[in-house]
């Protein structure tokens, strides 16, 4: 029994030191001319950035959504955009290059170092997630979600082997919430 509790605490201890740093600014919600304009940044602990610097390839992926908020129900999804940010350093060579896909376009930058590369990279500029005119009136917020993958495993080996770490990190923020179509006796 001694032994059991002494594993846990040991496993507990273990899980607690791989705990990601990793956290998200913002997520800014304005309205620009009938239209939900959304930013977010993600920033990175020490640890992940000297990896990015010494070579390690990233691929980390932005998940932008607008929910509806509900009382008695679970929020509703009502749409959400993807941004798939791909980093690479490499020291020897002295290359910086970044790669972002939106869902539309693939861009790809080239930079003079690794700092201002992560800089660019790892800030979603101000774009436009809805059109107020479609949404229903009620209240909404926005979820920006940031994750690391470490490997891409098929599904039915995911399932076999369900303790390997697939994420390197996952980290989730909320915008306030906010009303949208909607009189002031109804936002309150």
């Amino acid at each position: 029994m001694l032994r059991v509790s002494a594993y846990l605490i040991f496993s507990l201890f273990l899980l607690v030191s791989t705990v990601s740093a990793a956290e998200i600014r913002g997520p800014s919600v304005r309205f620009d001319d009938g239209r939900v304009m959304v930013s977010a940044a993600l920033v990175l602990d020490e640890k992940h950035v000297e990896e990015i610097e010494k070579g390690v390839s990233k691929e980390i992926v932005f998940y932008v959504d607008l929910f509806r908020v509900w009382d008695t129900w679970p929020d509703e999804f009502v749409q959400g955009s993807t941004f798939v940010q791909t980093l690479h350093c490499d020291p020897v060579k002295k290359e910086y290059v970044a790669t972002s896909l939106n869902g539309v376009r693939l861009l790809e930058k080239r930079f003079s170092s690794c700092r201002r590369m992560l800089d660019w990279a790892l800030r979603i500029p101000e774009f436009s997630l809805a059109d107020t005119e479609e949404l229903e009136p009620s209240r909404y917020f926005v979820k920006v979600t940031a994750e690391s993958r470490l490997r891409r495993l098929p599904p039915f080996i995911n399932l076999l082997f369900f303790f390997v770490r697939e994420k390197e990190f996952s980290v989730s923020r909320n915008s306030p919430v906010f009303p949208v179509n909607m009189t002031d006796e109804e936002a309150r």
